[in-house]
Protein backbone atom coordinates (compact mmCIF):
# COMPACT_ATOMS: atom_id res chain seq x y z
CA UNK A 1 0.00 0.00 0.00
CA UNK A 2 1.76 3.34 -1.40
CA UNK A 3 1.05 6.37 1.00
CA UNK A 4 1.35 9.46 -0.97
CA UNK A 5 2.29 12.31 0.73
CA UNK A 6 0.01 15.23 -0.27
CA UNK A 7 1.79 18.36 -1.09
CA UNK A 8 0.84 21.66 0.01
CA UNK A 9 -0.78 24.55 -2.19
CA UNK A 10 1.50 26.92 -3.19
CA UNK A 11 1.01 30.47 -2.11
CA UNK A 12 1.19 33.19 -4.93
CA UNK A 13 5.04 33.75 -4.14
CA UNK A 14 5.80 30.05 -4.23
CA UNK A 15 4.82 29.73 -8.05
CA UNK A 16 7.80 29.38 -10.41
CA UNK A 17 8.03 32.45 -12.94
CA UNK A 18 4.68 33.77 -12.28
CA UNK A 19 5.09 37.01 -13.67
CA UNK A 20 6.37 36.16 -17.31
CA UNK A 21 3.54 33.32 -17.55
CA UNK A 22 0.95 35.60 -16.92
CA UNK A 23 3.02 38.69 -19.05
CA UNK A 24 3.21 35.64 -21.59
CA UNK A 25 -0.91 34.98 -21.16
CA UNK A 26 -1.49 38.74 -21.55
CA UNK A 27 0.84 39.47 -24.82
CA UNK A 28 -0.92 36.05 -26.25
CA UNK A 29 -4.13 37.66 -25.94
CA UNK A 30 -5.31 35.55 -22.90
CA UNK A 31 -8.69 37.30 -21.04
CA UNK A 32 -8.17 35.40 -18.26
CA UNK A 33 -4.64 36.75 -17.88
CA UNK A 34 -5.54 40.08 -18.10
CA UNK A 35 -7.77 39.52 -14.89
CA UNK A 36 -4.92 38.31 -13.08
CA UNK A 37 -2.92 41.02 -13.97
CA UNK A 38 -5.42 43.80 -12.74
CA UNK A 39 -6.00 41.28 -9.75
CA UNK A 40 -2.09 41.46 -9.09
CA UNK A 41 -0.84 44.75 -9.82
CA UNK A 42 -3.70 47.34 -9.96
CA UNK A 43 -3.48 47.98 -6.59
CA UNK A 44 0.03 49.35 -6.91
CA UNK A 45 -0.88 51.18 -10.54
CA UNK A 46 -3.65 52.70 -8.34
CA UNK A 47 -1.49 53.79 -5.52
CA UNK A 48 0.81 55.39 -7.82
CA UNK A 49 -1.69 57.11 -9.55
CA UNK A 50 -3.85 58.40 -6.45
CA UNK A 51 -0.10 59.43 -5.15
CA UNK A 52 0.44 61.58 -8.28
CA UNK A 53 -3.34 62.97 -8.55
CA UNK A 54 -4.29 63.21 -5.16
CA UNK A 55 -7.47 61.70 -5.73
CA UNK A 56 -8.62 58.29 -5.57
CA UNK A 57 -11.49 58.74 -8.53
CA UNK A 58 -9.26 60.19 -10.95
CA UNK A 59 -6.34 57.32 -9.41
CA UNK A 60 -9.03 54.49 -10.13
CA UNK A 61 -10.32 55.93 -14.18
CA UNK A 62 -6.27 56.42 -14.19
CA UNK A 63 -6.06 52.83 -13.36
CA UNK A 64 -8.27 51.05 -15.77
CA UNK A 65 -6.93 53.23 -18.77
CA UNK A 66 -3.56 51.81 -18.03
CA UNK A 67 -5.09 48.49 -18.24
CA UNK A 68 -6.64 49.26 -20.90
CA UNK A 69 -3.64 50.14 -22.93
CA UNK A 70 -1.92 47.26 -21.65
CA UNK A 71 -4.81 45.27 -22.86
CA UNK A 72 -4.36 46.83 -26.35
CA UNK A 73 -0.46 47.56 -26.63
CA UNK A 74 0.28 43.50 -25.41
CA UNK A 75 1.89 42.96 -28.23
CA UNK A 76 4.56 45.75 -27.70
CA UNK A 77 5.69 44.04 -24.28
CA UNK A 78 9.32 42.64 -24.10
CA UNK A 79 9.76 41.27 -21.18
CA UNK A 80 13.37 41.63 -21.78
CA UNK A 81 13.29 45.46 -21.49
CA UNK A 82 11.62 44.25 -18.07
CA UNK A 83 8.99 43.28 -15.33
CA UNK A 84 5.98 43.33 -16.28
CA UNK A 85 5.40 45.98 -13.21
CA UNK A 86 8.24 48.23 -14.97
CA UNK A 87 5.91 48.43 -18.09
CA UNK A 88 2.69 48.97 -16.10
CA UNK A 89 4.40 51.65 -14.22
CA UNK A 90 6.07 53.25 -17.29
CA UNK A 91 2.00 53.56 -19.26
CA UNK A 92 0.78 54.68 -15.41
CA UNK A 93 3.22 57.25 -15.92
CA UNK A 94 2.03 58.50 -19.19
CA UNK A 95 -1.85 58.35 -17.67
CA UNK A 96 -0.77 59.81 -15.26
CA UNK A 97 1.01 63.23 -17.37
CA UNK A 98 -2.05 62.75 -19.63
CA UNK A 99 -4.86 63.41 -16.61
CA UNK A 100 -2.52 65.68 -15.30
CA UNK A 101 -2.46 68.06 -18.51
CA UNK A 102 -6.46 67.54 -19.24
CA UNK A 103 -6.53 69.27 -15.71
CA UNK A 104 -4.84 72.12 -16.43
CA UNK A 105 -7.15 72.33 -20.07
CA UNK A 106 -9.82 72.21 -17.81
CA UNK A 107 -8.79 74.81 -15.51
CA UNK A 108 -7.67 77.16 -17.63
CA UNK A 109 -11.06 76.84 -19.51
CA UNK A 110 -12.85 77.42 -16.60
CA UNK A 111 -10.12 80.24 -15.51
CA UNK A 112 -11.39 82.06 -18.99
CA UNK A 113 -14.93 81.31 -18.98
CA UNK A 114 -14.96 83.17 -15.74
CA UNK A 115 -13.40 86.17 -16.77
CA UNK A 116 -15.63 86.35 -19.45
CA UNK A 117 -18.62 85.98 -17.55
CA UNK A 118 -17.80 87.27 -13.76
CA UNK A 119 -20.00 85.52 -10.74
CA UNK A 120 -21.74 88.96 -10.58
CA UNK A 121 -23.29 89.29 -14.07
CA UNK A 122 -26.80 87.50 -15.09
CA UNK A 123 -24.70 85.29 -17.27
CA UNK A 124 -22.39 83.25 -14.39
CA UNK A 125 -25.15 80.65 -15.00
CA UNK A 126 -23.97 79.93 -18.28
CA UNK A 127 -19.77 79.17 -17.64
CA UNK A 128 -20.35 75.33 -17.03
CA UNK A 129 -22.42 75.28 -20.91
CA UNK A 130 -19.74 77.83 -22.05
CA UNK A 131 -17.12 75.17 -20.95
CA UNK A 132 -18.73 71.99 -22.38
CA UNK A 133 -19.14 73.22 -25.51
CA UNK A 134 -15.70 74.29 -25.58
CA UNK A 135 -14.13 71.23 -24.59
CA UNK A 136 -16.75 69.33 -27.05
CA UNK A 137 -15.47 71.55 -29.50
CA UNK A 138 -11.38 70.81 -29.00
CA UNK A 139 -12.52 66.87 -28.43
CA UNK A 140 -14.25 67.05 -31.87
CA UNK A 141 -11.25 68.66 -33.59
CA UNK A 142 -9.00 65.60 -33.05
CA UNK A 143 -11.46 63.20 -34.63
CA UNK A 144 -10.25 62.33 -38.33
CA UNK A 145 -11.51 64.94 -41.40
CA UNK A 146 -14.29 62.53 -42.35
CA UNK A 147 -15.96 61.93 -38.82
CA UNK A 148 -15.54 65.50 -37.51
CA UNK A 149 -17.64 66.50 -40.86
CA UNK A 150 -20.35 63.87 -39.84
CA UNK A 151 -20.76 64.88 -36.62
CA UNK A 152 -20.42 69.37 -37.42
CA UNK A 153 -22.94 68.97 -40.27
CA UNK A 154 -25.55 67.05 -38.18
CA UNK A 155 -24.68 68.84 -34.77
CA UNK A 156 -24.33 72.65 -35.79
CA UNK A 157 -25.97 72.53 -38.71
CA UNK A 158 -28.63 70.16 -38.19
CA UNK A 159 -28.33 67.90 -41.12
CA UNK A 160 -29.58 64.01 -41.56
CA UNK A 161 -27.97 61.72 -42.54
CA UNK A 162 -29.21 61.89 -46.21
CA UNK A 163 -28.70 65.70 -46.04
CA UNK A 164 -25.36 64.99 -45.57
CA UNK A 165 -24.79 62.16 -47.93
CA UNK A 166 -26.28 64.64 -50.21
CA UNK A 167 -23.93 67.64 -49.58
CA UNK A 168 -20.61 65.59 -49.21
CA UNK A 169 -21.07 63.10 -52.12
CA UNK A 170 -20.86 60.14 -50.33
CA UNK A 171 -22.79 57.07 -50.07
CA UNK A 172 -25.51 57.06 -47.28
CA UNK A 173 -23.56 54.15 -45.75
CA UNK A 174 -20.53 55.38 -45.58
CA UNK A 175 -22.26 58.70 -44.01
CA UNK A 176 -23.66 56.79 -40.94
CA UNK A 177 -20.61 54.88 -40.75
CA UNK A 178 -18.60 57.76 -40.12
CA UNK A 179 -20.92 59.14 -37.73
CA UNK A 180 -21.29 55.92 -35.66
CA UNK A 181 -17.56 55.53 -35.50
CA UNK A 182 -17.17 59.45 -34.86
CA UNK A 183 -19.64 59.20 -32.18
CA UNK A 184 -18.03 56.75 -29.95
CA UNK A 185 -14.38 57.93 -30.25
CA UNK A 186 -15.89 61.16 -29.43
CA UNK A 187 -17.33 59.48 -26.21
CA UNK A 188 -14.25 58.34 -25.38
CA UNK A 189 -12.09 60.95 -25.66
CA UNK A 190 -14.96 63.22 -23.93
CA UNK A 191 -15.10 60.07 -20.92
CA UNK A 192 -10.92 59.75 -20.87
CA UNK A 193 -10.86 63.69 -19.82
CA UNK A 194 -10.42 63.48 -15.81
CA UNK A 195 -13.07 64.81 -13.90
CA UNK A 196 -15.69 63.79 -17.08
CA UNK A 197 -19.02 61.77 -15.95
Amino acid sequence: MSTAVPHPARGPAEVPDRDAALAAGLAAGDETCLAAVYRRWGPRVQALARRALGDSREAEDVAQQVFLAAWRGRSGYCPELGSPMAWLTGITRRKIADALAARSRRAALVEGAAARYPLDSPWHEEVDAVVDRVLVAQELARLPVPQRTVLRLTFYEDLTQPQIAERTGWPLGTVKSHARRGMHRLRLLLRDAPGEA
